[in-house]
């Protein structure tokens, strides 16, 4: 499996998060955490803060779709079965429930905050991903 390298894209997109954290956090006082926003909006505990929370989910699901209309399909490749790709989802929100945040929320605001115990989650993440990209690929040979 070959890793796409693509600066720009990558480049543009971390800018977008960047600008959106700022945004939320200037507008609404609230830290981007992907995790946090999608659980609010799943069991919401102040009927205020729905309306914010279904407009992120939303941009997240219909920007892609939007891109493909305009002829800038958005590639996803899903190299594993759906039992996989449902236990993964599992594993990950467990993670992010029992690390108290997500990848978007410690490692982007958290880290921004200068918070250690983001700084902590986040080494942890990056630690668990490049062991499991290392197992996937040469371990198990995917």
């Amino acid at each position: 499996m070959e890793t796409a390298f693509t600066p720009l894209a990558s480049l543009m997109g971390g800018l977008l998060i960047g600008t959106a954290a700022v945004l939320l956090m200037a507008t609404l006082g609230r830290v981007l955490g992907a995790t946090g926003i999608l659980g609010g909006l799943l069991w919401p505990q102040d009927a205020a803060d729905w309306g914010w929370r279904a407009a992120m989910v939303a941009g997240m699901v219909l920007a892609p779709i939007l891109l493909a209309g305009l002829g800038r399909p958005v590639a996803v490749e899903v190299p594993v079965g759906s039992a996989m790709l449902i236990g993964g989802g599992l594993l990950v929100g467990v993670g992010a429930a029992l690390g108290s945040g997500c990848t978007s929320g410690h490692g982007v605001c958290g880290l921004a905050r200068l918070s250690p115990r983001s700084l902590a989650a986040t080494v942890t993440f990056m630690a668990t991903c490049a062991a499991t990209v290392f197992v996937a690929r040469h371990v198990v040979g995917g």
